[in-house]
């Protein structure tokens, strides 16, 4: 192994780290530092390895806080799978269409979306008022339409982009639903795991996936959101604040990826 393959090991596992710590500390919303952490810092040789390496990790990250959400039954699987599945179709096109874009242009339209989250995530969460909503037939003519619809939008934004798209699930779900947002949080894992895995597949099939380094941001992510998820509990009461540094932290990292991207364009 040469000194600058064991450099970049490092940074891959570290990267992770960055991206288990914030999603540990503030809930949500790390994945989408995972792009240019893995394309600045780690050094992966194109946008679009970026991409489909970090839609490994995302999709892996899912199914492992799903677990969790299971077991406390914060999941409603009917909607989640409608809403996932619909989503899956439209991953799948928008990761087709990312593919065939030129890397530099992704990346300044992906600095742009992160500028939009962050400042999304100073908004303060809205939650629905109906805790008892389900899915069955009685209730499909109203609730599955919606369902189809804004799972089809936001599976297409995540399988372009490459990222889970939590930021936007939640509300969608709650949007349409109107289930309690720590429903639609736990609802949403179900979309990020299958957008996730339908992205990864995409970019795995046509190459732009490094297995290697995906492990080891795989690796780096666990224990970075041990850490944050125990630092969280120690600054609880102050969640506000986390909110806002994180914000501003994915705002100015977004103004930095879309100029460079922009001017590659």
């Amino acid at each position: 192994m040469t000194d600058l393959t064991l450099a970049q090991d490092i940074l891959a596992g570290l990267s992770g780290g960055v991206v288990g710590f914030s999603l540990g500390l503030v809930g949500g919303g790390g994945s989408i530092l995972a792009v240019p952490l893995l394309f600045y810092v780690v050094g992966v040789p194109s946008p679009h390895v970026a991409i489909g390496t970090s839609a490994v990790a995302v999709a892996a990250s899912a199914l492992m806080s799903l677990g969790g959400h299971a077991r406390a039954r914060t999941v409603k699987w009917p909607c989640a799978v409608s809403f996932a599945i619909a989503g899956i179709l439209g991953a799948a096109g928008g990761a087709a269409i990312g593919k065939a874009f030129d890397g530099q242009r992704l990346l300044a339209l992906f600095g742009v979306l992160m500028v939009v989250i962050g400042a999304l995530q100073l908004l303060p969460r809205r939650s629905g008022t109906n805790p008892d909503v389900r899915l069955h037939l009685g209730t499909a003519r109203t609730l599955l339409p919606a369902l189809v619809a804004t799972g089809l939008v936001v599976g297409f934004a995540s399988g372009f982009f490459g990222i889970g798209g939590g930021f936007l699930i939640v509300p969608g779900l709650v949007g349409a639903t109107a289930m309690p947002v720590l429903n639609a949080i736990g609802s949403s894992l179900v979309s990020v795991a299958a957008f996730g895995t339908t992205t990864a597949a995409s970019y795995a099939l046509s190459g732009y996936v490094d297995w290697w380094i995906a492990a080891l941001f795989i690796l780096g992510g666990l224990a970075g959101s041990l850490a944050g998820t125990r630092l969280a509990r120690h600054l609880a009461g102050k969640g506000d604040t986390l909110k806002l540094i994180f914000a501003t932290i994915v705002i100015i990292a977004g103004v930095y990826v879309s100029v460079r991207g922009f001017l590659a364009w």
